[in-house]
């Protein structure tokens, strides 16, 4: 048994997969480990605290299934963390492997060969974007990453910037997709082939929620969730829900985890901002992200 472990900025993510070939058990709890990070530069001790608390229980679910090897990676929050030392020294003691501090172009390269690595190379070149809390990644490409990019934007980093108001302003929306399309234009600068892709494949939390809000799912399925196509008018449509929407009210939308609720406008933000300035019609929607990316990577290793 192989697992993988991503302690992102605001998720921290399991996946155990027997041999790369059969996904045993992929589990998801949001830790906000980047709480504040982007205005500290510093690990808050109870972002800490929860993240830790999430590995003891991936560690008895490794346990039980038997796990023999796994890949631990840390990505934006810890890369903006002056004292990440001191969580991946209590990570690697709960986890018995050392997290390692990804770039943001290592990040990118792994979300886009978990991404691709079940779809059909006909459909390519694919722009595969990983919409993460504190950096959101670009990869473009068929059956390898030909280009990657990392950029500084996330659902968390970008709520604790720019959205201060319940529900969030006019002004703060706006704010949000202008950040957004100025760095696209600095990923189709350092990506020219990203203008290019036939299809757009989202990953990570953001999209997934989006998916399950479009299709009124009251559970999480990743059956209907994963290769889901969102159209580009759906995005747009629940984007204005939620951006519209109290907290409080956004809570009733299925599919959407309180704990995702205050930093989930930001997220499609970023989405539909994507979608309008690269012109895709419809987004495939993957559950397969750098997750099994950190798999593939153990059984063959660079």
């Amino acid at each position: 048994m192989l697992a993988a472990i991503d302690c992102g900025t605001n998720s921290t993510r399991l996946l155990v997969s027997e041999d790369g070939t059969r996904t045993i058990e992929r589990l998801m709890r949001i830790t906000r480990l980047g709480q504040g990070v982007d205005a500290t530069g510093a690990l808050a001790p109870e972002a800490v605290k929860r993240t830790l608390d999430v590995l003891r229980e991936f560690r008895q679910v490794m346990d039980t299934h038997g796990v023999e090897r796994v890949r631990m990676t840390a990505t934006s929050a810890a890369r903006d963390a002056a004292n990440r030392e001191d969580f991946f020294a209590a990570a690697e003691e709960t986890i018995g492997a050392r997290p390692e501090l990804l770039t943001g172009e290592q990040e990118a390269r792994l979300s886009f060969l978990g991404a691709t690595s079940q779809l059909d190379a006909g459909d390519g070149p694919f722009l595969v974007v990983d919409i993460g809390g504190g950096s959101t990644e670009f990869g473009v490409g068929t059956t390898e990453p030909e280009a990657v990019l990392s950029v500084d934007i996330g659902c968390v980093r970008l709520t604790e910037k720019f959205i201060h108001r319940d529900p969030p302003a006019a002004e703060e929306l706006s704010q949000v997709i202008s950040v957004t399309k100025d760095y696209l234009e600095d990923v189709v600068r350092e990506l020219p082939a990203a203008a290019g892709a036939r299809r757009f494949v989202g990953l990570a939390g953001t999209v997934s929620t989006v998916a399950a809000i479009e299709q009124g799912l009251a559970e999480y399925d990743t059956e209907k969730i994963h290769h889901f196509v969102l159209s580009h008018e759906a995005a747009e449509d629940v984007f204005r829900t939620l951006a519209t929407e109290k907290r409080a009210d956004r809570l009733h939308n299925p599919g959407l985890e309180e704990a995702r609720a205050d930093v989930i406008v930001a997220g499609t933000a970023i989405l539909v901002a994507v979608m309008r300035f690269f012109d895709f019609d419809e987004c495939l929607v993957s559950e397969a992200d750098i997750l099994d990316g950190l798999v593939l990577s153990l059984l063959r290793p660079a």
